[in-house]
């Protein structure tokens, strides 16, 4: 039996317009905050996406939005700009709505939010279902995003679904799949199979050897690193993936480009975690393998949103 979800202090920010998006937020459970962000010439007749961006650890939702920065600023603020990513997007996908909530909870981890609500495999999946209910539009595809911790709260939304459903189009990790390991490979690889449009994108760098303060920052095998090359050992059973290189990237693409792994070295033992989205990571989440697949930016190169920083 599913919970009813209340909605406490909607439009906590009294659909503040900014520039050209409208900006509502309210909360979940009492500890979730959810901001919408949906450009301001919405059209219900338009085909529809809406990407769930789940927050990483330590971080608030303007953090994670982004702004110019000023003197005294917390560092935070200029380290993920999805905001200003997500106006780049529009410009790109001109005639379709591009929606993004984010995803925040009162511990600023979606890991322990998880912990602490033992239920997370129905509530979830409910936040999900409702949340996108609230957009009104006839044609809606749904992409499951996160950075960090924010991984977790995919994987809670896969752990709570028999099978990944078709309306779910694209799942990307950006530097997030912690909490990866082969049981989830099945619900993936029958979702790619099955849906025609499904796309999986993953980010991570060499985690393995960074070093925070002289010491290791995660064991071997507890970071982005070894995770996301389970994940691409356990699908080369079912895809064939082609290998290239960067200079500082190594990269698998199945053949069709549905699955796609942006792996960072690591030449100095140092930590790349933030990088990864800041060096326009949620654009490419977002336009790899389509046909504005880097034609107006690069990734892991300079900000191509920078004039879009509020």
């Amino acid at each position: 039996m599913r919970k009813t979800i209340t909605f406490i202090g909607i439009m906590l920010f009294g659909q503040a317009l900014h520039s050209q998006a409208i900006i509502d937020s309210f909360r979940l459970y009492g500890d979730v905050k959810v901001t919408i962000d949906r450009p301001a010439n919405f059209l219900t007749g338009r085909k529809t996406i809406i990407t769930f961006f789940a927050l990483p650890n330590g971080n608030s939702t303007e953090q994670t939005m982004g702004k110019k920065m000023q003197p005294g600023d917390d560092w935070h603020f200029d380290i993920q700009h999805i905001k200003a990513q997500t106006v780049f997007i529009r410009q790109e996908l001109a005639t379709i709505n591009f929606v993004v909530i984010y995803m925040e909870n009162n511990y600023k981890s979606w890991p322990t939010w998880k912990q602490k609500h033992p239920d997370f495999r129905t509530e979830i999946p409910h936040m999900v279902d409702s949340l996108s209910g609230l957009i009104h539009a006839k044609h809606k595809s749904i992409y499951l995003n996160g950075h960090s911790g924010g991984g977790s709260f995919i994987f809670g939304y896969v752990a709570g679904m028999q099978e990944i459903p078709a309306f779910i189009k694209r799942i990307s990790f950006l530097d997030s799949d912690y909490g990866y390991d082969s049981s989830y490979t099945l619900k993936f690889r029958n979702w790619l199979r099955e849906v025609k449009e499904a796309s999986l994108n993953v980010f991570a760098y060499n985690d393995s050897i960074a070093l925070y303060n002289g010491k290791p920052l995660v064991t071997a095998t507890g970071g982005t690193w070894y995770r996301s090359h389970l994940l691409l050992q356990d699908l080369q059973h079912d895809f064939s993936f082609a290998r290239s290189n960067t200079d500082s990237l190594i990269i698998y693409k199945s053949a069709d480009l549905r699955v796609q792994f942006f792996f960072k070295l690591n030449l100095n033992r140092g930590i790349y975690h933030t990088q990864q989205v800041e060096l326009n990571g949620f654009i490419h989440s977002i336009l790899c393998g389509t046909k504005l697949d880097s034609k107006k930016y690069r990734y892991y190169s300079v900000r191509a949103y920078q004039a879009f920083i509020e």
